[in-house]
């Protein structure tokens, strides 16, 4: 079928119970300022699960999905900056800045006061389509297949920019906490940018694939004063980058810091982190917390990636399968990033 001739398009929605649930749904020109994708690829992150809980029939069903590549194939009008129709492009956790808060104002498009989250206040890529703001897209290099570069766009530019953001000099000691699908990525960035790089994970089973993906060390956490004296051992730690979702895993490793070492945030959790005054003060602790990154930022991540070798390691699996392989990613049984293929 021709996309001139298709009416409708298969999308994977939240239904009102609560389930993922494969539907239909009419296949709509873009409106102004917007594109339409055929996906080809989109990742399954743990943020996805925001929007996944039971709802009113009445309200409409949200299509999670924020790591997706796509080719565009239809262009809605005042849409600009050379983007055209056949070019693959990606999209991430970020739907698009609105250009004229106060956080626009000033640069600081990530936290524009009117951005939406892709797969939750706008449908996402669990679909055969999707539309998306122009200010949202990124390019992708021609070298990656859409499988490869769907991670990247939202695992990948958290981790990346969570590590420069701490502006570690070349040979820091970087210990990335937590093995999953940032935490992977992770590890690889590290050993990419020339530090000496820790992973951390609770038991010894993600050990091997640790060090093959460029760990120098590995930490388990089991302990959590046996993983901290391990790391003062090291001489300290210069960043920590808390990948995994625990405000008290992420505390517990602040004494393993060394003078003036920072602790960036990039996994999300309902716990708070707890530092004392004299860590803050006496040894010059920093706690930052660091959220994905604008487009350009999205598109020098992936260029780093292909030029550096950083891949993720996929599950591949067909949309009609999302709800599984949803659940495999909940689990924590993904090895490490499932991405669904329409």
């Amino acid at each position: 079928m021709t996309v001139a001739a298709q009416k409708t398009y298969r999308a994977i929605h939240v239904a009102p119970s609560g389930d993922l649930e494969l539907t239909e749904r009419p296949l709509l020109d873009p409106p102004a300022g917007h594109v339409r994708l055929r996906v080809e690829a989109c990742g399954i992150c743990n943020t996805d699960a925001r929007p996944v809980h039971p709802h009113p029939e009445t309200e409409p069903g949200i299509v999670p999905g924020h790591e997706v590549v796509g080719v565009i194939d239809a262009i809605g009008p005042e849409v600009s900056g050379g983007w055209r129709a056949g070019q693959r492009v990606g999209v991430g956790f970020l739907a698009g800045h609105c250009g004229y808060c106060a956080a626009c104002g000033h640069g600081d498009f990530v936290r524009c006061q009117n951005q939406v989250q892709t797969g939750i206040g706008v449908d996402g890529g669990y679909a055969e389509y999707m539309t998306a703001r122009q200010n949202a897209l990124v390019a992708i290099p021609d070298e990656f297949t859409s499988v490869e570069a769907a991670p990247l766009l939202c695992a990948g530019l958290t981790t990346y920019n969570g590590i420069l953001r701490a502006a570690p000099r070349p040979g820091s000691t970087v210990a990335i906490q937590g093995i999953g699908g940032l935490g992977h990525l992770g590890i690889q960035y590290a050993r990419k940018m020339g530090m000496n790089t820790v992973a951390i994970a609770r038991g010894t089973a993600k050990e091997q694939v640790a060090r093959e993906l460029g760990a120098d060390h590995y930490i388990d956490a089991a302990d959590p004063d046996a993983a901290v004296a391990a790391l003062q051992a090291l001489g300290g730690v210069d960043l920590i980058v808390a990948t995994a979702a625990s405000g008290a895993a992420s505390s517990a490793l602040i004494a393993a810091l060394a003078t003036n070492g920072k602790l960036v945030i990039v996994g999300a959790s309902a716990d708070p982190i707890t530092v004392s005054t004299g860590d803050l003060i006496g040894r010059g602790i920093q706690v930052l917390g660091s959220l994905t990154g604008r487009p350009v930022e999205n598109e020098e991540n992936l260029a780093f990636a292909l030029r550096e070798g950083v891949r993720p390691v996929i599950e591949q699996t067909s949309l009609s399968e999302a709800p599984a392989a949803f659940a495999r990613m909940q689990s924590g049984q993904a090895r490490f990033r499932m991405v669904l293929v329409p």
